[in-house]
């Protein structure tokens, strides 16, 4: 076993117009083909639209705020949800409140639906 921190708060990202978002690599498959990053998004940040490198899973940890595809559109978003983005799809978040996310990024990753016997 080995312990280790995820929320160190590593680099500071402004890339695509980003402001607030701080961002840490947890972790790597062999190969670099699956990632797994820790993003807090500061009150009034935003992660600025920019397609996905790879498909990706945006998990809310904690706070809320909004996610957006494509088309532009603001859906608002909070802990307990994510949005998956096809590779290449163009994609921008925010929050006024501030948020947490989990950022798990790979090619073919699929979302489960909910297990309908709990």
């Amino acid at each position: 076993m080995r312990l280790f921190r995820f929320d160190r708060a590593e680099r500071s990202v402004d890339r695509y117009g980003s402001v607030g978002v701080v961002a840490t690599r947890i972790a790597a498959s062999d190969g670099g083909s699956v990632a797994l990053t820790w993003l807090t998004v500061q009150p009034g940040g935003t992660i600025g639209a920019h397609p996905a490198s790879a498909t990706q899973l945006f998990l809310v940890v904690s706070g809320e705020g909004w996610v957006a595809g494509a088309d532009g559109v603001r859906v608002a978003i909070s802990p307990g949800w994510g949005v998956r983005w096809e590779a290449g799809e163009r994609h921008a978040s925010g929050t006024s409140t501030g948020l947490v996310a989990l950022a798990v990024e790979g090619p073919g990753l699929e979302a489960y639906e909910p297990d309908p016997h709990p």
